[in-house]
Protein backbone atom coordinates (compact mmCIF):
# COMPACT_ATOMS: atom_id res chain seq x y z
CA UNK A 1 0.00 0.00 0.00
CA UNK A 2 1.35 3.45 -0.90
CA UNK A 3 2.34 6.05 1.66
CA UNK A 4 0.34 8.97 0.21
CA UNK A 5 -3.45 9.40 -0.27
CA UNK A 6 -3.23 9.53 -4.05
CA UNK A 7 -6.06 7.14 -4.94
CA UNK A 8 -9.27 9.07 -5.56
CA UNK A 9 -12.79 7.68 -5.54
CA UNK A 10 -15.54 9.81 -7.09
CA UNK A 11 -19.20 9.08 -6.44
CA UNK A 12 -21.69 11.45 -8.06
CA UNK A 13 -24.40 12.55 -5.62
CA UNK A 14 -27.66 10.74 -6.41
CA UNK A 15 -26.75 10.82 -10.03
CA UNK A 16 -30.04 9.89 -11.69
CA UNK A 17 -32.19 11.92 -9.31
CA UNK A 18 -29.81 14.89 -9.43
CA UNK A 19 -29.89 14.92 -13.24
CA UNK A 20 -33.69 14.96 -13.13
CA UNK A 21 -33.70 17.81 -10.58
CA UNK A 22 -31.20 19.78 -12.65
CA UNK A 23 -33.25 19.42 -15.82
CA UNK A 24 -36.64 20.04 -14.20
CA UNK A 25 -36.80 23.31 -12.19
CA UNK A 26 -40.09 22.34 -10.54
CA UNK A 27 -38.41 19.29 -8.90
CA UNK A 28 -35.49 21.11 -7.29
CA UNK A 29 -35.53 20.54 -3.56
CA UNK A 30 -38.38 18.00 -3.94
CA UNK A 31 -38.53 14.26 -3.38
CA UNK A 32 -37.61 12.45 -6.62
CA UNK A 33 -37.58 8.70 -7.20
CA UNK A 34 -36.18 7.20 -10.43
CA UNK A 35 -36.79 3.60 -11.46
CA UNK A 36 -39.21 1.15 -13.01
CA UNK A 37 -42.77 2.33 -12.45
CA UNK A 38 -44.57 -0.95 -13.11
CA UNK A 39 -45.85 -3.31 -10.38
CA UNK A 40 -42.49 -5.11 -10.36
CA UNK A 41 -40.36 -1.99 -10.69
CA UNK A 42 -37.58 -1.17 -8.26
CA UNK A 43 -36.00 2.10 -7.19
CA UNK A 44 -32.78 2.97 -9.05
CA UNK A 45 -32.10 6.21 -7.16
CA UNK A 46 -33.88 8.31 -4.57
CA UNK A 47 -33.02 11.93 -3.83
CA UNK A 48 -32.17 12.85 -0.26
CA UNK A 49 -35.55 14.50 0.05
CA UNK A 50 -37.14 11.11 -0.72
CA UNK A 51 -34.76 9.26 1.60
CA UNK A 52 -36.15 11.23 4.52
CA UNK A 53 -39.24 9.03 4.10
CA UNK A 54 -37.17 5.83 4.05
CA UNK A 55 -36.97 5.35 0.28
CA UNK A 56 -33.72 3.81 -0.96
CA UNK A 57 -32.28 2.10 -4.02
CA UNK A 58 -33.31 -1.50 -4.82
CA UNK A 59 -36.56 -1.02 -2.86
CA UNK A 60 -39.72 -2.25 -4.61
CA UNK A 61 -41.39 0.73 -6.23
CA UNK A 62 -44.74 -0.15 -4.66
CA UNK A 63 -43.18 0.15 -1.20
CA UNK A 64 -41.56 3.47 -2.14
CA UNK A 65 -44.95 4.84 -3.20
CA UNK A 66 -46.42 3.89 0.16
CA UNK A 67 -43.59 5.63 2.02
CA UNK A 68 -43.49 8.77 -0.14
CA UNK A 69 -46.81 9.08 -2.00
CA UNK A 70 -46.18 12.71 -2.97
CA UNK A 71 -42.74 12.20 -4.52
CA UNK A 72 -42.13 12.58 -8.26
CA UNK A 73 -41.78 9.10 -9.79
CA UNK A 74 -39.83 9.11 -13.06
CA UNK A 75 -38.73 6.57 -15.67
CA UNK A 76 -34.92 6.64 -16.18
CA UNK A 77 -33.45 8.51 -19.18
CA UNK A 78 -30.30 6.42 -19.61
CA UNK A 79 -29.20 8.15 -22.79
CA UNK A 80 -28.97 11.46 -20.96
CA UNK A 81 -27.27 9.88 -17.95
CA UNK A 82 -24.65 8.28 -20.22
CA UNK A 83 -23.90 11.56 -21.99
CA UNK A 84 -23.35 13.37 -18.68
CA UNK A 85 -21.29 10.44 -17.38
CA UNK A 86 -19.02 10.78 -20.41
CA UNK A 87 -18.41 14.43 -19.52
CA UNK A 88 -17.47 13.46 -15.97
CA UNK A 89 -15.21 10.60 -17.07
CA UNK A 90 -13.42 12.96 -19.47
CA UNK A 91 -12.56 15.19 -16.50
CA UNK A 92 -11.18 12.16 -14.65
CA UNK A 93 -9.05 11.12 -17.62
CA UNK A 94 -7.58 14.60 -17.72
CA UNK A 95 -6.17 13.84 -14.24
CA UNK A 96 -4.68 10.43 -14.97
CA UNK A 97 -4.43 7.68 -17.59
CA UNK A 98 -5.50 5.21 -14.87
CA UNK A 99 -9.27 5.65 -14.47
CA UNK A 100 -11.36 2.65 -13.42
CA UNK A 101 -15.09 3.29 -13.93
CA UNK A 102 -17.37 1.20 -11.72
CA UNK A 103 -20.65 2.52 -13.12
CA UNK A 104 -22.02 5.62 -14.85
CA UNK A 105 -21.53 7.69 -11.71
CA UNK A 106 -18.57 6.16 -9.90
CA UNK A 107 -14.85 5.64 -10.60
CA UNK A 108 -11.38 5.26 -9.10
CA UNK A 109 -8.48 7.45 -10.26
CA UNK A 110 -4.76 6.93 -9.63
CA UNK A 111 -3.64 10.55 -9.21
CA UNK A 112 0.00 9.57 -8.85
CA UNK A 113 0.06 7.83 -12.24
CA UNK A 114 -1.02 11.05 -13.94
CA UNK A 115 1.27 13.32 -11.95
CA UNK A 116 -1.78 15.09 -10.50
CA UNK A 117 -0.71 14.47 -6.88
CA UNK A 118 2.23 13.16 -4.91
CA UNK A 119 1.21 13.85 -1.29
CA UNK A 120 -1.80 14.74 0.84
CA UNK A 121 -1.82 18.45 0.06
CA UNK A 122 -1.60 18.04 -3.70
CA UNK A 123 -4.19 15.23 -3.60
CA UNK A 124 -6.64 17.45 -1.74
CA UNK A 125 -6.11 20.26 -4.25
CA UNK A 126 -6.72 17.86 -7.14
CA UNK A 127 -9.88 16.57 -5.50
CA UNK A 128 -11.30 20.02 -4.84
CA UNK A 129 -10.51 21.14 -8.40
CA UNK A 130 -12.24 18.04 -9.77
CA UNK A 131 -15.39 18.77 -7.77
CA UNK A 132 -15.38 22.38 -8.99
CA UNK A 133 -14.86 21.28 -12.60
CA UNK A 134 -17.72 18.78 -12.41
CA UNK A 135 -20.01 21.48 -11.05
CA UNK A 136 -18.95 23.94 -13.76
CA UNK A 137 -19.37 21.44 -16.62
CA UNK A 138 -22.53 19.60 -15.53
CA UNK A 139 -24.13 21.68 -12.79
CA UNK A 140 -24.05 18.56 -10.58
CA UNK A 141 -22.15 17.62 -7.45
CA UNK A 142 -19.92 14.69 -6.64
CA UNK A 143 -18.33 13.41 -3.43
CA UNK A 144 -14.62 12.59 -3.36
CA UNK A 145 -12.65 10.22 -1.15
CA UNK A 146 -8.84 10.23 -1.05
CA UNK A 147 -6.71 7.52 0.53
CA UNK A 148 -3.74 5.23 0.00
CA UNK A 149 -5.92 2.33 -1.20
CA UNK A 150 -9.07 1.73 -3.19
CA UNK A 151 -10.99 0.31 -0.25
CA UNK A 152 -10.28 3.31 1.95
CA UNK A 153 -10.89 5.85 -0.84
CA UNK A 154 -14.37 4.38 -1.34
CA UNK A 155 -15.07 4.50 2.40
CA UNK A 156 -13.89 8.12 2.44
CA UNK A 157 -16.22 9.15 -0.41
CA UNK A 158 -19.15 7.60 1.43
CA UNK A 159 -18.25 9.68 4.49
CA UNK A 160 -18.03 12.76 2.27
CA UNK A 161 -21.64 12.54 1.04
CA UNK A 162 -23.28 14.66 -0.02
CA UNK A 163 -21.13 17.13 -1.94
CA UNK A 164 -17.95 16.84 0.12
CA UNK A 165 -14.35 15.62 0.23
CA UNK A 166 -12.75 13.38 2.85
CA UNK A 167 -9.04 12.50 2.93
CA UNK A 168 -7.78 9.62 5.05
CA UNK A 169 -4.22 10.25 6.15
CA UNK A 170 -1.88 7.24 5.86
CA UNK A 171 -1.26 5.80 9.32
CA UNK A 172 -4.75 6.57 10.61
CA UNK A 173 -6.55 3.75 8.80
CA UNK A 174 -6.72 1.17 11.63
CA UNK A 175 -8.15 3.67 14.07
CA UNK A 176 -10.73 4.80 11.55
CA UNK A 177 -11.84 1.29 10.56
CA UNK A 178 -11.92 -0.23 14.06
CA UNK A 179 -15.38 0.95 15.21
CA UNK A 180 -17.02 0.57 11.80
CA UNK A 181 -19.49 -2.24 11.13
CA UNK A 182 -18.14 -5.28 9.28
CA UNK A 183 -20.63 -4.47 6.48
CA UNK A 184 -18.35 -1.51 5.63
CA UNK A 185 -15.81 -3.88 4.07
CA UNK A 186 -16.15 -5.02 0.43
CA UNK A 187 -17.47 -8.55 0.15
CA UNK A 188 -19.39 -8.54 3.44
CA UNK A 189 -23.04 -8.81 2.49
CA UNK A 190 -26.07 -9.66 4.64
CA UNK A 191 -25.32 -13.39 4.79
CA UNK A 192 -21.65 -12.98 5.77
CA UNK A 193 -22.57 -10.21 8.18
CA UNK A 194 -25.11 -12.44 9.94
CA UNK A 195 -22.63 -15.31 10.08
CA UNK A 196 -20.03 -13.07 11.72
CA UNK A 197 -22.60 -11.58 14.10
CA UNK A 198 -23.53 -15.06 15.34
CA UNK A 199 -19.83 -15.55 16.06
CA UNK A 200 -19.81 -12.33 18.11
CA UNK A 201 -18.04 -10.21 15.46
CA UNK A 202 -19.83 -6.98 14.50
CA UNK A 203 -17.06 -4.39 13.96
CA UNK A 204 -13.92 -4.24 11.84
CA UNK A 205 -11.85 -4.01 15.01
CA UNK A 206 -13.35 -7.28 16.24
CA UNK A 207 -12.52 -8.86 12.88
CA UNK A 208 -8.86 -7.93 13.36
CA UNK A 209 -8.89 -9.22 16.95
CA UNK A 210 -10.41 -12.54 15.91
CA UNK A 211 -7.30 -13.34 13.91
CA UNK A 212 -6.73 -14.84 10.51
CA UNK A 213 -7.05 -18.49 11.55
CA UNK A 214 -10.47 -17.91 13.13
CA UNK A 215 -11.75 -16.03 10.07
CA UNK A 216 -10.54 -18.82 7.78
CA UNK A 217 -12.37 -21.34 9.98
CA UNK A 218 -15.56 -19.27 9.86
CA UNK A 219 -15.53 -18.16 6.22
CA UNK A 220 -13.18 -20.38 4.30
CA UNK A 221 -9.62 -19.83 3.16
CA UNK A 222 -10.01 -17.23 0.41
CA UNK A 223 -12.68 -15.10 2.10
CA UNK A 224 -11.09 -15.36 5.53
CA UNK A 225 -7.64 -14.27 4.29
CA UNK A 226 -9.13 -11.37 2.31
CA UNK A 227 -11.28 -10.06 5.17
CA UNK A 228 -8.43 -10.24 7.67
CA UNK A 229 -6.20 -8.22 5.35
CA UNK A 230 -8.92 -5.60 4.88
CA UNK A 231 -9.53 -5.41 8.63
CA UNK A 232 -5.85 -4.46 8.96
CA UNK A 233 -6.38 -1.82 6.23
CA UNK A 234 -4.25 -3.79 3.76
CA UNK A 235 -5.45 -3.37 0.18
CA UNK A 236 -2.94 -3.69 -2.64
CA UNK A 237 -5.42 -3.67 -5.53
CA UNK A 238 -4.25 -1.30 -8.29
CA UNK A 239 -6.45 1.09 -10.21
CA UNK A 240 -7.08 -0.68 -13.53
CA UNK A 241 -7.74 1.40 -16.64
CA UNK A 242 -11.12 1.02 -18.29
CA UNK A 243 -11.54 -2.30 -20.03
CA UNK A 244 -13.29 -2.75 -23.33
CA UNK A 245 -16.87 -3.96 -23.15
CA UNK A 246 -17.17 -7.74 -23.36
CA UNK A 247 -20.79 -7.79 -24.45
CA UNK A 248 -23.75 -5.65 -25.44
CA UNK A 249 -27.21 -6.63 -24.25
CA UNK A 250 -30.72 -5.38 -23.59
CA UNK A 251 -33.53 -6.85 -21.53
CA UNK A 252 -37.07 -6.04 -20.42
CA UNK A 253 -39.05 -7.09 -17.36
CA UNK A 254 -42.80 -7.33 -17.93
CA UNK A 255 -45.44 -6.13 -15.49
CA UNK A 256 -47.60 -9.15 -16.34
CA UNK A 257 -46.20 -12.55 -17.32
CA UNK A 258 -46.35 -13.18 -21.09
CA UNK A 259 -48.01 -16.50 -21.96
CA UNK A 260 -48.66 -16.04 -25.66
CA UNK A 261 -45.82 -17.70 -27.58
CA UNK A 262 -46.31 -15.36 -30.55
CA UNK A 263 -45.97 -12.32 -28.27
CA UNK A 264 -42.81 -13.78 -26.73
CA UNK A 265 -41.33 -14.20 -30.21
CA UNK A 266 -42.19 -10.63 -31.18
CA UNK A 267 -40.60 -9.32 -27.98
CA UNK A 268 -37.40 -11.26 -28.72
CA UNK A 269 -37.31 -9.76 -32.23
CA UNK A 270 -37.75 -6.26 -30.81
CA UNK A 271 -34.99 -6.81 -28.25
CA UNK A 272 -32.68 -8.12 -30.98
CA UNK A 273 -33.22 -4.92 -32.96
CA UNK A 274 -32.48 -2.77 -29.89
CA UNK A 275 -29.34 -4.77 -29.17
CA UNK A 276 -28.10 -4.30 -32.73
CA UNK A 277 -28.80 -0.58 -32.43
CA UNK A 278 -26.47 -0.43 -29.43
CA UNK A 279 -23.85 -2.51 -31.24
CA UNK A 280 -23.83 -0.17 -34.22
CA UNK A 281 -23.85 2.89 -32.01
CA UNK A 282 -20.63 1.63 -30.44
CA UNK A 283 -19.11 0.70 -33.80
CA UNK A 284 -18.95 -2.98 -32.83
CA UNK A 285 -20.05 -6.39 -34.04
CA UNK A 286 -20.14 -9.76 -32.28
CA UNK A 287 -20.01 -13.51 -32.88
CA UNK A 288 -22.09 -14.97 -30.05
CA UNK A 289 -25.83 -14.34 -29.71
CA UNK A 290 -27.26 -14.87 -26.22
CA UNK A 291 -30.92 -15.24 -25.21
CA UNK A 292 -32.01 -14.81 -21.59
CA UNK A 293 -35.42 -15.96 -20.37
CA UNK A 294 -36.74 -15.62 -16.80
CA UNK A 295 -39.85 -17.71 -16.39
CA UNK A 296 -42.92 -17.37 -14.19
CA UNK A 297 -41.22 -19.30 -11.33
CA UNK A 298 -38.14 -17.02 -11.40
CA UNK A 299 -35.98 -19.72 -12.98
CA UNK A 300 -33.60 -18.07 -15.47
CA UNK A 301 -32.39 -19.80 -18.62
CA UNK A 302 -29.69 -18.65 -21.04
CA UNK A 303 -29.05 -20.03 -24.49
CA UNK A 304 -26.28 -18.99 -26.88
CA UNK A 305 -25.19 -19.57 -30.47
CA UNK A 306 -21.80 -18.67 -31.92
CA UNK A 307 -21.69 -17.57 -35.57
CA UNK A 308 -18.82 -18.11 -37.99
CA UNK A 309 -17.84 -14.45 -37.74
CA UNK A 310 -18.88 -11.20 -36.06
CA UNK A 311 -22.01 -9.44 -37.27
CA UNK A 312 -23.99 -6.27 -36.68
CA UNK A 313 -26.82 -7.29 -38.99
CA UNK A 314 -30.26 -7.14 -37.36
CA UNK A 315 -31.66 -9.97 -39.50
CA UNK A 316 -28.84 -12.30 -38.44
CA UNK A 317 -29.28 -11.51 -34.76
CA UNK A 318 -33.07 -11.83 -34.97
CA UNK A 319 -32.87 -15.23 -36.66
CA UNK A 320 -30.30 -16.53 -34.18
CA UNK A 321 -32.37 -15.31 -31.23
CA UNK A 322 -35.47 -16.97 -32.71
CA UNK A 323 -33.62 -20.28 -33.06
CA UNK A 324 -32.51 -20.04 -29.43
CA UNK A 325 -36.08 -19.31 -28.32
CA UNK A 326 -37.24 -22.51 -30.02
CA UNK A 327 -35.27 -24.49 -27.42
CA UNK A 328 -36.94 -22.82 -24.42
CA UNK A 329 -40.28 -23.85 -22.90
CA UNK A 330 -42.28 -20.70 -22.14
CA UNK A 331 -45.71 -22.25 -21.60
CA UNK A 332 -45.86 -21.28 -17.93
CA UNK A 333 -45.27 -17.62 -18.67
CA UNK A 334 -42.29 -15.29 -19.08
CA UNK A 335 -41.47 -12.34 -16.81
CA UNK A 336 -38.15 -11.21 -18.38
CA UNK A 337 -36.51 -11.48 -21.79
CA UNK A 338 -33.07 -10.38 -22.90
CA UNK A 339 -30.92 -10.52 -26.03
CA UNK A 340 -27.17 -9.95 -26.02
CA UNK A 341 -24.15 -10.18 -28.29
CA UNK A 342 -20.67 -11.10 -27.06
CA UNK A 343 -17.34 -11.95 -28.68
CA UNK A 344 -17.13 -8.34 -29.78
CA UNK A 345 -15.01 -6.98 -32.61
CA UNK A 346 -14.69 -3.73 -34.51
CA UNK A 347 -15.26 -5.36 -37.92
CA UNK A 348 -18.06 -7.35 -39.54
CA UNK A 349 -17.96 -10.72 -41.25
CA UNK A 350 -18.62 -10.44 -44.98
CA UNK A 351 -20.85 -13.51 -45.43
CA UNK A 352 -23.74 -12.30 -43.29
CA UNK A 353 -26.36 -13.62 -45.68
CA UNK A 354 -24.71 -17.03 -45.62
CA UNK A 355 -24.96 -17.04 -41.85
CA UNK A 356 -28.58 -16.00 -41.96
CA UNK A 357 -29.76 -18.36 -44.66
CA UNK A 358 -27.16 -21.14 -44.61
CA UNK A 359 -26.31 -20.44 -48.26
CA UNK A 360 -23.31 -18.97 -50.06
CA UNK A 361 -23.01 -15.22 -49.79
CA UNK A 362 -24.41 -13.29 -52.76
CA UNK A 363 -21.90 -12.07 -55.31
CA UNK A 364 -21.72 -8.49 -56.50
CA UNK A 365 -23.89 -9.42 -59.52
CA UNK A 366 -26.65 -10.92 -57.42
CA UNK A 367 -29.39 -8.64 -56.24
CA UNK A 368 -30.59 -9.19 -52.72
CA UNK A 369 -34.26 -8.22 -52.53
CA UNK A 370 -35.31 -5.95 -49.70
CA UNK A 371 -37.88 -7.57 -47.42
CA UNK A 372 -41.35 -6.13 -47.82
CA UNK A 373 -42.57 -4.76 -44.51
CA UNK A 374 -46.01 -5.88 -43.51
CA UNK A 375 -48.50 -3.10 -42.99
CA UNK A 376 -49.07 -2.75 -39.26
CA UNK A 377 -51.53 -0.43 -37.57
CA UNK A 378 -49.74 2.45 -35.85
CA UNK A 379 -48.91 1.63 -32.24
CA UNK A 380 -50.29 3.86 -29.53
CA UNK A 381 -47.65 6.32 -28.44
CA UNK A 382 -46.23 5.81 -24.96
CA UNK A 383 -45.47 8.74 -22.70
CA UNK A 384 -43.08 7.60 -19.92
CA UNK A 385 -43.13 9.80 -16.83
CA UNK A 386 -40.20 12.21 -16.80
CA UNK A 387 -39.35 11.88 -20.49
CA UNK A 388 -39.03 14.85 -22.81
CA UNK A 389 -41.67 16.15 -25.20
CA UNK A 390 -42.17 19.14 -27.48
CA UNK A 391 -45.43 20.86 -28.29
CA UNK A 392 -45.83 22.73 -31.56
CA UNK A 393 -46.95 25.90 -29.76
CA UNK A 394 -45.87 25.55 -26.13
CA UNK A 395 -42.32 24.28 -26.70
CA UNK A 396 -40.26 21.88 -24.58
CA UNK A 397 -41.61 20.05 -21.57
CA UNK A 398 -41.66 16.73 -19.75
CA UNK A 399 -44.31 14.13 -18.98
CA UNK A 400 -45.72 14.30 -15.47
CA UNK A 401 -48.02 11.36 -16.06
CA UNK A 402 -50.37 9.65 -18.47
CA UNK A 403 -53.41 7.40 -18.46
CA UNK A 404 -57.03 7.11 -19.55
CA UNK A 405 -56.13 8.53 -22.94
CA UNK A 406 -54.56 11.69 -21.50
CA UNK A 407 -50.98 12.88 -20.96
CA UNK A 408 -50.03 15.68 -18.54
CA UNK A 409 -47.00 17.80 -19.43
CA UNK A 410 -45.09 20.44 -17.50
CA UNK A 411 -43.51 22.99 -19.84
CA UNK A 412 -40.09 24.05 -18.54
CA UNK A 413 -36.42 23.77 -19.44
CA UNK A 414 -33.24 23.39 -17.35
CA UNK A 415 -32.63 27.15 -17.38
CA UNK A 416 -36.20 28.34 -16.93
CA UNK A 417 -38.42 29.02 -13.95
CA UNK A 418 -40.83 26.23 -12.89
CA UNK A 419 -43.29 25.87 -15.75
CA UNK A 420 -47.02 25.51 -16.20
CA UNK A 421 -48.89 22.23 -16.58
CA UNK A 422 -51.21 21.27 -19.43
CA UNK A 423 -53.10 18.08 -20.28
CA UNK A 424 -53.56 16.67 -23.81
CA UNK A 425 -54.97 13.64 -25.55
CA UNK A 426 -52.32 10.96 -25.97
CA UNK A 427 -52.73 11.18 -29.74
CA UNK A 428 -52.55 15.00 -29.94
CA UNK A 429 -50.68 15.64 -33.22
CA UNK A 430 -49.05 18.79 -31.79
CA UNK A 431 -47.24 16.77 -29.11
CA UNK A 432 -44.15 14.72 -29.96
CA UNK A 433 -41.38 12.94 -28.02
CA UNK A 434 -38.20 15.04 -27.86
CA UNK A 435 -34.53 14.69 -27.03
CA UNK A 436 -33.35 15.91 -23.62
CA UNK A 437 -31.97 19.44 -23.44
CA UNK A 438 -28.43 20.05 -22.12
CA UNK A 439 -28.28 20.75 -18.40
CA UNK A 440 -27.96 24.43 -17.57
CA UNK A 441 -24.62 25.17 -15.92
CA UNK A 442 -26.35 27.97 -14.02
CA UNK A 443 -27.92 25.27 -11.89
CA UNK A 444 -24.59 24.95 -10.12
CA UNK A 445 -24.70 28.52 -8.86
CA UNK A 446 -28.44 28.73 -8.25
CA UNK A 447 -28.29 26.60 -5.12
CA UNK A 448 -29.73 23.48 -6.77
CA UNK A 449 -27.47 21.17 -4.79
CA UNK A 450 -26.84 23.29 -1.76
CA UNK A 451 -27.25 21.43 1.51
CA UNK A 452 -29.07 18.18 0.84
CA UNK A 453 -30.74 19.03 -2.44
CA UNK A 454 -28.46 16.60 -4.24
CA UNK A 455 -28.72 12.94 -3.38
CA UNK A 456 -26.62 9.73 -3.04
CA UNK A 457 -25.46 7.72 -6.04
CA UNK A 458 -27.13 6.70 -9.26
CA UNK A 459 -26.79 3.06 -8.36
CA UNK A 460 -25.61 3.48 -4.79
Amino acid sequence: MRNAPTILHLDMDAFFASVEQASKPSLRGKAVVVGGLGPRGVVATASYEARVFGVHSAMPMAQARRLAPNAAYLVPRFGLYRSISEQVMALLRALSPLVEPLSLDEAFVDLEAGGAARDGDSARLAGEKLRADIRAVTGLTGSVGLAASKMLAKIASEQAKPDGLVLIEPGTERGLLGPMTVRTLPGVGPATGDHLRRAGITTVGELAEAGEDELVRLLGKAHGHALYAMALAHDERPVVAEREAKSVSVEDTYDVDIHDRLRVGLEVQRLADRCVGRLRGAGLSGRTIVLKVRRYDFSTLTRSETLRGPTDDAAVVREAAARLLDSVDTTGGVRLLGVGVSGLADYTQEDLFAQAAGEPAPTAQEAVPEPVAEQQPPAERRWPAGHDVRHAELGHGWVQGSGLGRVTVRFETPGSEPGRVRTFRVDDPALEPADPLPLAAVAAVSGLHGGVAGAGSGTE
